[in-house]
């Protein structure tokens, strides 16, 4: 954790089909009433689905707060608009852990702008992927040769940690917790 701060982010990033939703709710249930931890909602500019936690914001709505920098981040991707919400910066400040699902294309920002951002990709085999992906089919860009091939492109990406999902949603979440519990244990 960056040493001006007493907690900071965790970012977790991954391609689709990795579980990344899954392990971050595990972890969730598993550390809910432990004040060290937040586990904040994303905003997006989607109906809420069985397949991503997270709230629903209208475009006029992420369009303004974006403009107006209430947001501690905001990205587009797949023709959406997602965002973290602007008072996790100051939970950060106040000493938790606060745990988001992001972009890898946002990473860097994330580093440079967010207190102690450490970043955990999910992962696991293409042959995984495809078959979570295929059993998940989504209308939101379901060409599944680009979605892998995105995912392809995480090779080389520099990360804090790396977890490989392709045991039980349990052991991937107990690998997670153990990342999450060693951020907290060096935060002030």
């Amino acid at each position: 954790m960056n040493g001006d701060m007493t907690g900071g982010f965790v970012l977790v990033v991954g391609p689709s089909g990795a579980g990344k939703d899954t392990v971050i709710g595990l972890a969730k249930e598993t550390l809910a009433g432990d004040p060290r931890f937040l586990f904040p909602r994303r905003l997006v500019t989607r109906p809420v689905s069985a397949f991503e936690d997270h709230d629903t914001i209208d475009e006029a709505t992420f369009a303004a707060k974006h403009e107006a920098g209430r947001f501690a981040l905001s990205w587009r991707a797949h023709g959406l608009g997602y965002a973290i919400p602007g008072e996790t910066i100051a939970r950060a400040r106040e000493g938790r852990i606060v745990v988001i699902n992001v972009s890898r294309t946002l990473v860097e920002e994330a580093r440079a702008r967010l207190p102690g951002a450490i970043v955990v990709t999910v992962t696991a085999s293409r042959e995984t992927l495809a078959r979570r992906l295929a059993a998940r089919a989504r209308g939101e860009d379901g060409d599944l040769g680009r979605r892998l091939a995105r995912s392809d492109a995480l090779a080389g990406f520099r990360s804090d940690h790396v977890i490989e999902n392709e045991g039980t949603a349990r052991e991937a979440a107990d690998a997670f917790i153990a990342i999450l519990k060693d951020c907290a244990a060096r935060a002030k």
